[in-house]
């Protein structure tokens, strides 16, 4: 378990998501599944990424650094991380982010079961991401077409366009 600004982040292996997810639930009172977020760190660390420095009066996009991460970060466990955060809807209100980590072609558990909300937001991770649940009652695209090759978030994902056609043109 890691904390951090006020979350609590509890990193579970991917067979074991719906366990934390009954536990976190029934014993620990998080009611609420407010979001599934799925993450790409392909390339996470890798030399040559330069980005701007942040200052206590924030950054200048307009002024770049270019003298890469001030701090190195560590390597990430594997490639895509699934977050899960949690709401404990009570008189102690509370949230803690549960999240699983899976390399390319690796499933996740579906946690519908223990929160029905899961659907859509499963969905969206695999239409977007291409994370699969395994077991999820109705896992297919839900914001493009079904027959759309890739998954645009991520960070593999070709970046181009089509020809724009306006109207009245020959």
């Amino acid at each position: 378990m890691v904390a951090r600004h006020g979350e609590t982040t509890v990193v579970v292996e991917r067979a074991r998501i719906v366990d934390a997810g009954l536990h976190l639930r029934d014993a620990e009172g998080f009611d609420f599944l407010s979001d599934v977020t799925a993450v790409d760190y392909l390339g996470w660390g890798e030399a040559g990424v330069a980005g701007y420095i942040g200052t206590p009066n924030g950054r200048d996009i307009n002024d770049p650094a270019t003298q890469g991460y001030q701090v190195v970060p560590l390597q990430k466990p594997a490639r895509f991380a699934v977050n899960y955060h949690l709401l404990s809807i009570s008189e102690r209100p509370r949230r803690v982010r549960l999240q699983t980590w899976l390399e390319e072609g690796q499933a996740v558990q579906t946690v519908v079961p223990v929160w029905p909300t899961a659907d859509w937001h499963e969905r969206e991770a695999f239409d977007l991401m291409g994370i699969v649940f395994e077991e999820h009652p109705n896992l297919q695209r839900i914001l493009l077409d079904d027959d759309w090759e890739g998954h645009p978030l991520r960070k593999d994902y070709p970046i181009g366009g089509e020809p724009v056609r306006f109207s009245g043109e020959a």
